[in-house]
């Protein structure tokens, strides 16, 4: 049983890593996952919980099922995911409200890195595929460029607003967090979290949970009959969400709302422009090493990923 849990820890804290970018609105859980190496197997795991799985569970034949779903992996990973956001969410909202710069900068480095990664994963350079990435590109920027709307707090807008969400949590590049910030729900999820109103939770994790079992079966298909243009779409996704994470940014008059998501709402500016309209420094050499650093932290992480896979096909042969 202990050597179980040590083997799937990694799994854990990957999810502890993907449920600290998600409390970011603009940063995706499903960018940490591709950084990761675990992407493909958590679209694939979640597919697995179809009809002929759910049989095996009312038979109550649970070891089959939980072989099936690979529970092992999904579980260790919502683990990390739900431990990371229960208890690091104030330190991530508090390092965003007082480090934005260096948080800004880190996950930029992050997701450009990740944006190469995934791009360098097609295997035909056709037209089909580049017109993937252009509309990834253009459709991540348009809607990370969105004004927040005021929404319902009844309980079918919450289901609602948990089905989008987590469609895009599991995309790299679209933040399911922002994504809740447009449709005027991440307060109120969050200081429902915070007071732990059941009634809502349960509501919104049941939207979240419809929106992902439909949802990954649409990108598995995807992946499957068009990968190489589902990849570009997937790079181009990333490189238009980085307009959301560039450090330098100064609010918008009478458009910002108030409180700790202004910064999301705000203009991208030059560092010279920054220190200009804010008086602050703009830390232009801490926010260029912090950049670096989640560029080469993503490229070691793949090399060691791409050596660890040859490694074990040379084992196997």
């Amino acid at each position: 049983m202990l050597a179980r849990i040590v083997h799937y820890f990694p799994v854990t804290f990957k999810g502890i890593l993907m449920g600290a970018a998600d409390v970011i609105p603009g940063v995706s859980g499903g960018t940490i996952a591709f950084i990761t190496g675990i992407y493909e197997t958590l679209i694939a795991s979640l597919k697995s919980i179809n009809s002929y799985a759910l049989k095996q569970l009312f038979r109550l034949e649970f070891h089959s099922f939980w072989k099936t779903i690979n529970g092992n992996f999904l579980i260790s990973l919502l683990a990390g995911v739900l431990l990371s956001i229960v208890t690091l969410s104030g330190t991530i909202v508090y390092l965003l409200e007082h480090h934005t710069l260096l948080v800004l900068a880190f996950f930029f480095g992050l997701i450009a890195a990740s944006a190469v990664i995934i791009a360098r994963r097609i295997r035909s350079h056709s037209f089909s595929v580049y017109t993937a990435g252009v509309v990834g590109t253009v459709s991540a920027f348009l809607i990370t460029n969105l004004s927040p709307v005021t929404t319902p707090e009844t309980e079918w807008f919450v289901f609602l607003s948990g089905a989008i969400a987590i469609c895009a949590m599991i995309l790299p590049g679209i933040s399911g967090s922002f994504i809740l910030l447009l449709l005027g729900k991440y307060s109120f999820i969050l200081e429902s979290i915070k007071e732990f109103n059941l009634a809502v939770i349960l509501i919104f994790c049941a939207g979240c949970l419809a929106g992902l079992l439909g949802f990954v079966r649409v990108l598995s298909r995807l992946l499957q009959r068009y990968h190489d243009q589902t990849m570009m779409l997937l790079a181009g996704v990333m490189i238009g969400s980085l307009t959301k994470v560039w450090p330098w940014k100064a609010p918008i008059a009478d458009t910002v709302p108030a409180g700790k998501n202004a910064l999301l709402f705000s203009a991208n500016i030059m560092p010279e422009t920054y220190l200009q309209k804010t008086g602050a420094d703009p830390l232009v050499s801490s926010v260029l090493v912090l950049m670096t650093i989640g560029l080469l932290l993503v490229f070691i992480l793949e090399f060691i990923s791409a050596k660890r896979h040859s490694s074990l096909r040379e084992y196997s042969s």
